[in-house]
């Protein structure tokens, strides 16, 4: 041994494998920056064989090598044999860790660990974090008595990558196509939500028997829907329709520009609900139909001359102020709040067998009863009725699809609320596949009908809330005859001079007043004789008109023509016969 040179139990023999450091090539890796000198050997300054080198100086040197290597020693001994703490979940998946060769502790040679990495989240004694290779180059495989196992590796060919079988192919009849299920327009889920939504402000109309069925032969009974406050059935949409609106467009307002049954209920419900209301109305309108908009609380005002000018200020004026331009239209809503008369029908007559609804203008009300009633009784019959001048829900049918316009002229004194509406798209579908008959009724007809409401039922309908009554009264549902018939009264908005007029034309369709000439002598009594004649039939006298001739043959005669009035027709029958008996010139003048 020369002198200073490391012992031997420091820097042992030879390396087992060639090309591996000794334990003091280590130190010198460490030892070399502070300036110490090296002497023989190969590779970096020392020998692999009978290798020796010098320190330096002083001995002082040795005690700092041998100190700092004591050092080392057991601070890796201590982390080999110490439990480790918890591993983070970031070191759990580390791939360096699930390494073989880590897996060290105490055990027989060769033999598998006592105890994994982790287990339910514990450590378990876990090796060094040198890799083995490192720590045979301090030595220390001698040192934990050969615990060091470092297994061989086989390297194995590229596996060949397994395809799939291909999916075995079908064929597209084997294939079962299910269709779609159809999304209806109106569902009886939202006419059922409209009705509950309305019931405390929309009261339950009666559904009352009428004198009517013992003269036609059927259980009618009448669904007053022309009871409410605003004489119309459409309070029931419009209220709905209202209370769907955003509260951004509640607080902007609302707006309309018509005279009818659906502006009436917009402006009394809107202002009920503390939505501002405008009216936009044309100056032809009459001062009473006015005052009942400025009565329910809407802004009124008049603008233009025509309905159309009215209507297009009114969409201006929705354009720039950012109000609701309303108009009666088939949006689910207002079709909904319709169908609640269905609802009512169906709950307040028990056992029905037809309801009979008006369509013109009010398809949505034909569209909506008919898709509730069907609903709850598919056996009900549901017909709708509409005027004979203005069939479009007939043609509409007849051509399998809506049409837009049609070349007739109707009156539209009866009938002008009517004529501006138009069939939709969805009301149509909806009338086509729930409607089971459409017919039209005369203008004589309907006359008829608002005369038998005001003698059998003490109330005065419009000509469209008669349409249903007046087509059981012309006979034109013979098949109902027998069965329990509801029918739909829609409405009673109609000014009192029309009223007037409509029934006086109804007195003379149904017989009631007849107007006669017949010429008279000139001699005393000869008016007195005729008078008397018609006292004794117990006839009214409306009118009589006394001309005398200007004809040579004629000279000592005049003509006399009577409007008189009857009871019934049984009696103006029965006066035509007596005064054909009395006067065989009496001419009759046909209505």
């Amino acid at each position: 041994m020369c002198p200073g040179v490391i012992p031997s139990e420091i820097a042992r023999g030879q390396r087992k494998r060639e090309g591996r450091d000794t334990v003091g090539a280590a130190l010198a890796r460490v030892l070399l920056p502070l300036g110490h000198t090296t002497a023989g050997g190969e590779g970096e300054g020392f020998g692999y064989t009978n290798t020796c080198w010098t320190v330096g100086a002083s001995s002082r040197m040795n005690f700092a090598a041998q100190f700092f290597y004591s050092s080392y020693l057991s601070e890796r001994l201590e982390r080999l044999y110490s439990p480790r703490p918890a591993l983070k979940r970031s070191e759990e998946n580390d791939p360096f860790w699930q390494r073989d060769e880590l897996r060290l502790g105490p055990g027989q040679p060769g033999g598998p660990p006592k105890c994994g990495l982790v287990s339910n989240g514990t450590a378990c004694s876990r090796s060094t974090l040198i890799e083995p290779e490192r720590l045979k180059d301090f030595g220390e495989e001698e040192l934990v008595n050969g615990n060091v196992r470092v297994r061989g590796t086989k390297a194995f060919g590229d596996a060949k990558l397994k395809l799939m079988e291909p999916p075995k192919i079908r064929r597209l009849s084997e294939f079962r196509i299910v269709p779609r299920p159809i999304i209806e327009f109106l569902r009886f889920e939202d006419i059922s939500a409209a009705s509950f939504r309305i019931q405390t402000v929309i009261q339950k109309t009666p559904c009352t028997y009428s004198r009517l069925s013992k003269q036609y032969g059927m259980e009618i009974y009448l669904k007053k829907e022309h009871l409410h406050y605003t004489g119309s059935v459409k309070e029931r949409g419009v209220l709905y329709l209202l209370t769907s609106l955003s509260q951004a467009q509640q607080r902007k307002g609302v707006i309309v520009a018509s005279d009818c049954n659906f502006s009436m209920a917009v402006s009394h419900h809107a202002v009920e609900l503390k939505i501002p209301v405008f009216v936009i109305m044309p100056s032809c309108c009459s001062s009473p139909r006015l005052r009942i908009y400025r009565d329910y609380g809407a802004m009124v005002i008049s603008y233009g001359s025509t309905s159309r000018d009215s209507q297009n200020h009114a969409c201006h004026l929705a354009t720039e102020n950012g109000y609701l331009y309303l108009e009666e239209d088939e949006s689910a809503p207002y079709l909904a709040g319709l169908g609640t008369v269905g609802m009512e029908i169906f709950d307040q007559v028990s056992k029905l067998d037809a309801v009979v609804v008006p369509a013109a203008g009010q398809y949505g009300l034909l569209a909506g009863t008919a898709a509730a009633i069907k609903h709850l009784n598919s056996k009900i019959l549901v017909i709708g009725i509409e005027p004979e001048g203005f069939p479009l829900l007939q043609q509409s049918l007849k051509a399998d699809g809506p049409i837009k316009d049609m070349n007739t002229n109707p009156n539209r004194k009866l009938y002008g609320d009517l004529m501006a509406r138009s069939l939709g798209v969805n009301t149509f579908q909806l009338a086509k596949k729930l409607v089971d008959k459409v017919v039209s009724v005369s203008e004589e007809d309907a006359l008829v009908a608002m005369l038998r409401f005001q003698e059998f039922e003490r109330s005065t309908v419009d000509t469209e809330g008669a349409m249903g009554l007046a087509a059981i009264l012309a006979g034109q549902l013979p098949e109902l005859k027998g069965k329990k018939v509801a029918v739909v009264v829609s409405s009673a908005n109609m000014e009192l001079e029309l009223v007037r007029q409509c029934v006086d034309r109804a007195l003379v369709l149904d017989d009631r007043v007849s107007k006669f000439s017949v010429q008279l002598g000139e001699w005393p009594g000869d008016m007195a004789k005729l008078l008397d004649v018609l006292s004794r039939e117990d006839v009214r006298l409306l009118d009589v008109c006394h001309r005398r001739q200007c004809e040579k043959s004629d000279l000592f005669k005049a003509k006399v023509e009577c409007v008189v009035e009857t009871r019934d027709k049984n009696q103006s029958i029965q006066l035509r016969k007596a005064l054909s008996e009395r006067y065989p010139s009496i001419s009759w003048l046909e209505r």
